[in-house]
């Protein structure tokens, strides 16, 4: 069964009529966040100037969510540098949404070369949230752009101290996919390790890599949209003491009906919504042939989304969430609720 004949009707609700937007006509986006002099902006050059970065489009989010300076970031414009190897660079200082949609315009009039990923550089202050809600709230964007993943750069001399600082840098990582710990070239093993264990402290579900000089494995800016669902030693509840955060994942091991999914979301994000900070799944969905991708953030939900293939042919589906006083029971039991309330033909 085809994916648009499968949620054609409206029993789903607001999900039921957005899966309609199938993730492989739409642009992958990957938003690197990081605190101030973290390494971001070295570790996406050093990836655009790879073979596996060629095509590739960097916005340069430089407003942020910081508010510096913004009477003379208003008086700029933006501008397309188009760089080697194919890529362009968008320096924002006014609207990210403006500008993405103006890149896609660009490309389709053959004003600037194509490309085939877009890559986020936000500020060293800024919240990755706000951005991650942009692309679930505007339909327009959302049906050209998806959000692949979130990279945080974590400086291995000063993280650990600006993890205790600085509430942003918490954030950061808590609603990161893969931590890049950066600077280890001039940081001791002992300041390494201190970082890494406090990183995984606060999202033990994350992918946490190491980088000398700014190079780091490809992978990281490549990921299949999923790769944060299947690393082995994650998705255990564990409590993250900062802002009493946890973070837990729910596995089902059959295909699951989109009804249930769709309405237990809806009813978690209406009454619980500004306590999600972040939920990713993906999910086997009964009539869909490949995995279908959803991600929520707070009282929002992205299109969902189709992928063609399972990533390694497991087809147990997984969700994971980032949550602010909500645990694993509670959601696990509205789904089961939702399930006795809307049971499979």
């Amino acid at each position: 069964m085809e994916m648009n004949d499968l949620f054609r009707s409206t029993d789903a609700g607001l999900f039921g009529r957005r899966l309609r937007h199938e993730r492989g006509a739409r642009i992958p986006v990957i938003v690197v966040t990081g605190f101030l002099g973290a390494g971001k902006t070295t570790l996406v050059k050093n990836f655009i100037e790879s073979e596996a970065g060629h095509g590739t489009a960097i916005v340069v989010n430089e407003f942020g969510a910081a508010g510096i300076d913004d009477a003379l970031l208003r008086s700029s414009a933006d501008e397309t540098v188009l760089l080697g190897n194919g890529c362009l660079c968008c320096n924002v200082r006014s609207d990210l949404q403006v500008a993405l949609r103006k890149l896609v315009t660009d490309r389709e009039r053959g004003l600037i070369p194509h490309f085939q990923r877009v890559v986020i550089e936000t500020s060293g202050l800024a919240d990755p949230g706000p951005i991650l809600r942009t692309f679930a709230t505007d339909r327009a964007l959302g049906g050209e752009y998806y959000v692949e993943a979130v990279v945080t750069a974590a400086d291995a001399v000063n993280g650990a101290a600006t993890l205790d600082a600085f509430p942003e840098a918490r954030r950061q990582a808590i609603m990161a996919d893969t931590i890049v710990v950066t600077k280890t070239d001039i940081a001791s093993s002992g300041q390494d390790a201190a970082l890494v264990a406090q990183l995984r402290s606060l999202n033990p579900r994350a992918r946490v890599v190491t980088s000398d000089h700014g190079d780091v494995d490809d992978s990281v800016f490549a990921s299949d949209g999923a790769s944060s669902l299947h690393d082995g030693e994650i998705f255990i509840a564990e409590a993250m003491h900062a802002d009493r955060i946890v973070s837990f994942t729910l596995t089902w091991d059959r295909p699951l009906a989109w009804p249930v999914v769709a309405r237990t979301m809806e009813t978690l994000m209406a009454l619980r919504g500004s306590d999600i900070l972040r939920a990713k799944g993906i999910l086997n969905v009964e009539g869909c042939a490949g995995p279908v991708i959803v991600q929520f953030v707070q009282h929002l939900a992205h299109p969902p989304a189709e992928l063609q293939t399972w990533p390694d042919g497991d087809r147990i589906s997984r969700l994971v969430f980032i949550t602010r006083n909500i645990g694993e029971q509670d959601v696990k039991s509205l789904f089961e609720a939702v399930a006795r309330l809307n049971p499979s033909p």
